[in-house]
């Protein structure tokens, strides 16, 4: 249908072609803004309790998805046991629930924080709001669309595979229900928007910062006019 090819076919390239060419253009015009432009120093406490579980809960579920994806025939053994399969239910629902009070925090903290709405772009408010519904869908298919680590291997990674391969097959996911497909529509909504916000601080990750040679800071305080 014309419709499954717009949103399952046409609308993944375009989110990956904004990807690759905005993230590019912006790094060689606007280097300085690859940042996520923290304010912890304005508030830490609540960003605290929300950053952790947030961040926890929703890089530990993104590895689940990517080891599925790239390495099927592994995930196929892991999920093999019943008892292994619930047990992943189990962990993926509580790391699930756990990324959605985190980011809800989050969320609450720029609210009713005058000090930090003044520092809040509205491609802030916009990514927050993805994020959240995306999370909270997220959520919605782990609670009632069970056994999501099994059948996500015939459906969301075939699909995947064959977009990947410039062979899209949408025959995979258009008899899913509703809410499974705003999830995986709502996963390319984030990659479309990640170079117009704070998310691209994720690809400058400081980690030469593991094997540098350490620096010495020296402080020089004049006093008395001199």
């Amino acid at each position: 249908m014309f419709v499954d090819d717009v949103l399952f076919v046409a609308f993944p390239y375009v989110a990956v072609v904004l990807l690759v060419v905005v993230s590019l253009y912006r790094y060689y015009t606007d280097r300085f803004s690859y940042s996520s432009f923290s304010s912890q120093f304005l508030e830490g406490r609540a960003l605290f309790w929300g950053s952790v579980p947030w961040h926890y809960g929703i890089l530990i579920i993104l590895l689940a998805h990517f080891v599925a994806l790239l390495w099927p025939s592994g995930w196929a053994d892991l999920i093999a046991s019943p008892t292994r399969l619930l047990v992943l239910e189990l962990i993926g629902l509580s790391l699930a629930l756990a990324a959605l009070l985190g980011l809800t925090l989050l969320l609450l903290r720029r609210i009713r924080s005058a000090r930090i709405q003044a520092v809040t772009s509205t491609m802030d408010w916009v990514l927050l709001t993805v994020l959240l519904v995306q999370v909270v869908l997220g959520f919605w298919v782990a609670l009632f669309f069970r056994w999501g680590s099994d059948w996500y291997l015939f459906t969301a990674v075939p699909w995947l595979i064959s977009l990947a391969k410039f062979s899209p097959d949408t025959s995979f996911v258009t008899a899913l229900p509703w809410v499974v497909k705003l999830h995986m529509l709502g996963g390319f909504m984030i990659v479309a928007i990640f170079p117009f916000t704070r998310l691209v601080h994720i690809v400058t990750v400081p980690i030469t910062y593991l094997w540098r040679p350490y620096q010495v800071v020296i402080w020089n305080r004049r006093s008395g006019g001199r």
